[in-house]
């Protein structure tokens, strides 16, 4: 039994060696391990610390030290008198950013709880997003209120990618008033980003959101945005800005003082009641735009946080269709107010002498055909004065056909006609001008001698734009001396207040004898005295010069009697008027066009008479009078 359990201490002594031999072993290669790793650390510190230092510095500057864009102030616009167009108000926004904010739809439902979100939010949210995939943050809610921006705070560390921010946001006090001329701003999307960077413009648009998109805010857009300011911040782990380290601030953009007359286009926009149409006043000697009025209109202000979706349906939808404008785009027939500049063609081309008259029977017959005058039986014996004053068709019917399609388009072009005035807002149309080369060129097809004939009228393919015909007549009342119409009086510096005054430029003088304008500006006197703008004018305080016209929509066939109440509403006659005041001493042209509302004298020169009488005397519209017997 004791030799069984006996100890064998060599055994025992070469299994401690063996083992000892083995811990050496590993306490070496861990050593080496540790001393390649720490060598390895040595040589990264160095690479970091020695080689990497200025780059790493730099980077944890970057971090630490946040370089935010300052927006500066839009500048503002004003009219003559002062009177605000568009201005800026700051308020608090809340914004997020698509990319960090995971669920959009759950998002704002939550935020809802905290805020108000109507679904005219949700609507135009949802157009931004569509439309603007690279801009960072978007607009949920604007004006946030004390309480809303209380409650979002307490309970910010909820939303990921929600945030609260400071805005300026352009206002228009006048609404639609002016929403054609001023136009308004929007947020800058993708395609005028790259326009910006291919201009140089990009870094000075860096944290700006909105940039103008019609009438005066786009066309004035690089003096009414200012420069961009640059503030330097630090920042804590999270993002959030410590200290403001240094700031560049920013420099407002210049202010826009305007010829129109707010007053004045409050007048002729209400003259206009239910109607839709347009007026452009002109100041003769300077080619200053005292009105520019195109109804209906819209309000400019529903387009600065993103118009919805419904309301930007309502306005492209509607049959009145207030998003045109009238005054700048739209064209028509100009009718009888075509008239003076074909009687001053024929005196121009020595084709009539003042006192040469023609027979009337109230229709004149060219191959066959009869093309009617407005009277039935017509004015009998017809100079020159008396057709302009009553308005001859036929007169000028025997007269287009004498003169010929190109001499007719030669002389008009000199007023303007069918080429764009050179106004300084943009979408200008150029309108019609019909001649033998036009129509081959429109139509692969030649001129007919029997469209002449309508032509003579203001009829056929004549196509011009209300800003045209007031600015033919305003050269008229100029002697012939043709200024390009403009918007803006002057540029004023915000820093200076110096101010850059937009010159008048005369586009032109025309050649024509001194005693043929002023034998048609008699004729056009006698219009509003005598003749089919008498009524308007009756009373009247001033001398002013006029002429009625009355444009087709739909021809009527040979035969036919054309009967109003028998046409549907939107194929019914344009009336159109063009007039100037004082007659003496002219400070005021103007053309208008009314839609689908009949003669000229009936509808468009109340309009006139009701700007006029503002401007001239200061009296304001009183109850508007008609005669059924007006024509033209």
């Amino acid at each position: 039994m004791r030799s069984e359990l006996s100890f064998n201490p060599g055994v025992e002594l070469r299994n401690a060696q063996l083992e000892l031999h083995h811990f050496q072993v590993r306490l070496a290669i861990a050593s080496g391990i540790v001393l390649f790793l720490f060598l390895l650390l040595g040589v990264r510190l160095f690479y970091l610390q020695v080689v990497k230092h200025e780059q790493l510095r730099t980077l944890a500057e970057a971090n630490r030290i946040s370089i935010v864009p300052v927006v500066p102030n839009r500048g503002i616009i004003v009219d003559r008198n002062g009177v605000v167009l568009a201005n800026n108000y700051s308020a608090y926004t809340l914004e997020i950013r698509p990319a960090r904010a995971g669920n959009l739809e759950s998002l704002i439902d939550e935020l809802a709880t905290l805020v108000e979100i109507t679904p005219r939010d949700r609507r135009r949210f949802k157009r931004l997003l569509e439309e603007s995939k690279s801009i960072g943050s978007l607009p949920i809610r604007t004006r946030l209120s004390e309480e809303e921006i209380a409650r979002f705070a307490a309970n910010r560390y909820r939303f990921p990618g929600v945030e609260i921010n400071a805005r300026l946001f352009r206002h228009y006090p006048q609404g639609e008033l002016f929403s054609h001329v001023v136009g308004h701003i929007g947020r800058v999307n993708q395609r005028e980003l790259e326009q910006l960077e291919a201009d140089g413009l990009y870094a000075n648009y860096r944290g700006t959101d909105y940039i103008g998109k019609t009438g005066l805010e786009h066309n004035y857009e690089r003096y009414l945005h200012g420069t961009t300011g640059v503030e330097e911040v630090e920042v804590d782990s999270g993002g959030r800005p410590v200290r403001t380290l240094s700031r560049t601030p920013p420099v407002s953009g210049n202010n826009l003082a305007l010829n129109l007359d707010a007053r004045l286009q409050e007048v002729a926009y209400q003259a206009f009641g239910e109607r839709r149409g347009a007026l452009v006043a002109i100041e003769p000697a300077t080619g200053g735009v005292l009105a520019f009025v195109s109804k209906p209109g819209f309000d400019p202000n529903l387009f600065v946080d993103g118009i919805d979706p419904q309301n930007w349906d309502d306005l492209n939808s509607s049959p009145d269709r207030p998003m045109v404008n009238r005054a700048l785009a739209g064209t028509y027939p100009p009718g009888s107010t075509f008239k003076p500049y074909m009687a001053l063609a024929a005196l121009a081309y020595g084709k009539r002498t003042p006192q040469q008259t023609i027979s009337d029977p109230g229709y004149f017959n060219f191959g066959g055909r009869l093309f009617r005058d407005s009277k039935p039986g017509g004015y009998g014996v017809v100079d020159m004065y008396k057709s302009i004053v009553v308005s001859s068709d036929t007169y000028y019917y025997m007269l287009a056909n004498d003169l010929g399609i190109d001499a007719i388009s030669r002389f008009m072009a000199r007023f303007g006609f069918g080429a764009r005035a050179g106004i300084d807002i943009a979408g200008e149309a150029a309108g019609v001008l019909p001649s033998q080369e036009w129509k081959m060129r429109r139509f692969g097809q030649k001129w007919f001698a029997g469209e002449t004939i309508s032509v003579g009228i203001g009829q056929g393919y004549n196509a011009y734009t209300p800003l045209q015909l007031a600015a033919a007549v305003a050269t008229i009342a100029n002697d012939g001396v043709m200024f390009r119409p403009h918007i803006v009086n002057y540029v004023e510096d915000i820093r200076t207040h110096e101010r850059t005054l937009i010159e008048p430029k005369p586009l032109r003088t025309l050649d024509l004898n001194p005693e043929h304008i002023a034998f048609i500006k008699e004729a056009m006197v006698g219009v509003n005295q005598e003749g089919t703008g008498a009524r308007a004018f009756a009373g009247a305080g001033y001398a002013s010069a006029g002429k009625t016209g009355t444009a087709q929509v739909i021809g009527i066939k040979q035969g036919e009697k054309y009967v109003e109440s028998r046409v549907q509403e939107r194929h019914r006659d344009h009336a159109l008027f063009i007039a100037y005041a004082p007659a003496e001493q002219p400070r005021i042209a103007l053309a208008v066009v009314v839609e689908n509302s009949g003669f000229g004298a009936r509808y468009a020169a109340p309009v006139a008479r009701k700007v006029l009488d503002y401007y001239l005397l200061g009296k304001l519209p009183g109850p508007e009078k008609r005669g059924k017997d007006d024509h033209e």
